[in-house]
């Protein structure tokens, strides 16, 4: 009885169902996007938890974090774009360059965290012996400027951390830059080609002093997944950029084609990316569960290990 009467007097609004097979594939584009935005948050958030849970090491789980939350920024950046695609050109410009910005961060982090895995300490000076006199092998075109042998001490382990952090000053700068010269029309198309081979001269320097850091130490570094960690990074970095190339290249060949007159072929290549993008970060978010897991900090790791000698 009581049921009933709520029934009747509980207006219909006040409960609204979702019926999926009246909705747009534009609403379900958008509903299936932000549910994938959730699921990254979800893991993200998970594993950044368990890291402040089993807070052992402070200097190595600080670069972690600002790892880890790479993938959840990558996906809202990616879905505030997908909202409105004929939005404020300004707003979204600034939006990749803050998500450009973090991303020559992380690259930066990283080093540090390999760096603290070794026990090195450039600030301090602190370099252990057994590392000490090891041979770098410098491949071309660096090997043009550089010897093609070098022995490393801690003057090339300060410049292999100087090509990683100059990436971090560079590419605000650039950002900063094209967005203020955009805004005042004064963006030629010279220009873009030269702010696009600087950034990309420097984020190829941050990348390869990653190489070679983890090609030297790949023995010390075994136990700490470094190659999961690092291609967890250049994964989310590289499949953006190629895959943006690969539109590029559709758009201009007509496979991707406008069929609505307040829609043009741009836009709907910038909707692409970004739903790709989205779908992707939920990808690398399970990935990091697996690269950055707690377990060296809550002693599953020693626990497991001391239980194999056994």
């Amino acid at each position: 009885m009581v049921d009933e009467l709520i029934k009747e007097f509980r207006p219909a609004s006040m409960f609204p169902q979702m019926d999926l097979t009246t909705m747009d594939r534009g609403t379900l584009t958008l509903l299936g996007a932000a549910c994938c935005v959730m699921l990254t948050m979800h893991f993200t958030l998970q594993l950044l938890s368990q890291h402040l849970f089993y807070w052992k090491n402070p200097k190595e789980q600080k670069a972690i974090l600002i790892i880890i939350l790479m993938a959840p920024l990558y996906a809202i950046d990616s879905f505030v774009g997908l909202l409105d695609i004929q939005g404020s050109e300004a707003f979204f410009m600034f939006l990749d360059s803050v998500k450009e910005c973090y991303e020559a961060l992380v690259i930066a982090k990283f080093m540090a965290l390999m760096y603290s895995y070794l026990n090195i300490s450039i600030s301090k000076n602190i370099v252990p012996d057994e590392i000490k006199g090891r041979e770098i092998h410098h491949s071309f075109p660096v090997s043009v400027f550089l010897p093609r042998t070098v022995r490393l001490e801690h003057h090339t382990l300060k410049l292999l951390k100087y090509w990683t952090w100059q990436f971090v000053v560079i590419r605000p700068v650039c950002s900063v830059s094209m967005i203020i010269l955009q805004l005042l029309g004064l963006y030629p198309t010279w220009l873009s080609w030269l702010f696009t081979i600087i950034l990309n001269i420097s984020v190829s320097m941050a990348l390869y002093a990653l190489v070679i850091f983890y090609h030297v130490f790949a023995k010390e570094l075994a136990p700490h997944k470094p190659l999961a960690k690092f291609l967890c990074i250049k994964g989310i970095v590289f499949f953006c950029f190629w895959q943006g190339v690969a539109l590029d290249v559709l758009a201009a060949v007509g496979v991707i084609q406008s069929h609505h007159f307040w829609l043009d072929v741009v836009h709907i290549q910038k909707a692409i990316q970004n739903l790709l993008v989205i779908v992707e970060m939920v990808v690398f978010s399970v990935i990091q569960q697996y690269a950055y897991h707690v377990a060296p900090y809550s002693g599953a790791d020693r626990a497991k290990f001391e239980k194999k000698n056994e």
